[in-house]
């Protein structure tokens, strides 16, 4: 039987050339969809993810796009509510960026997929700080190792890896 970090490794690693969303560009690439649309494989990273969850958490903020199966996943096993933040807020109906769970007032985290540059979770920060709402942490399944963590750090978020880039390598 595979570990977790093989089955991810088999799942979705992608040799090739590849540009991440930082812009830089890299020769391994992790198809996260690949990952995310197997239930069972979800389900198994859920339940790995649990722990990392800090005590406390009253919801579970997933980035679109990518952080969506796993924050509802993630959701499903903590029973803990979801909440989940666009990219930009829909233009039309109630306008909002981030949907589900409420957030204001409650002690909350992000959820993300892959975290390259830290990009997409800054970006969902600061939205979220303007309205007066600040994560306790950011939750990733796998940290790239490429300067994220190091990112967020100086936007004052820390980062918690479920698995970092050498673990999914090395499986």
């Amino acid at each position: 039987m595979q570990t977790l970090p093989a089955r991810i490794r088999t799942s979705a690693r992608i040799a090739g050339h590849f540009v991440l969303r930082s812009g830089k560009t890299s020769d391994t690439y992790f198809d996260k969809y690949q990952f995310e649309s197997d239930p069972q494989l979800l389900r198994a990273i859920a339940e790995a993810m649990a722990p990392l969850v800090p005590p406390g958490t009253e919801v579970l903020a997933g980035l679109e796009m990518g952080g969506i199966p796993i924050v509802t996943m993630l959701s499903q096993v903590t029973s803990i509510p979801a909440a989940f933040i666009r990219k930009e807020p829909k233009d039309y109906g109630t306008c909002r960026y981030a949907e589900g769970a409420p957030l204001q007032g409650k002690r909350f985290i992000l959820v993300e997929d892959v975290v390259s540059s830290g990009g997409a979770i800054i970006d969902a920060m600061s939205k979220l700080k303007a309205d007066g709402m600040v994560p306790e942490i950011a939750l990733c399944v796998i940290d790239r190792q490429s300067g994220g963590a190091e990112a967020l750090m100086a936007a004052g978020l820390a980062l918690k890896a479920l698995f970092r880039f050498q673990d999914i390598e090395s499986a």
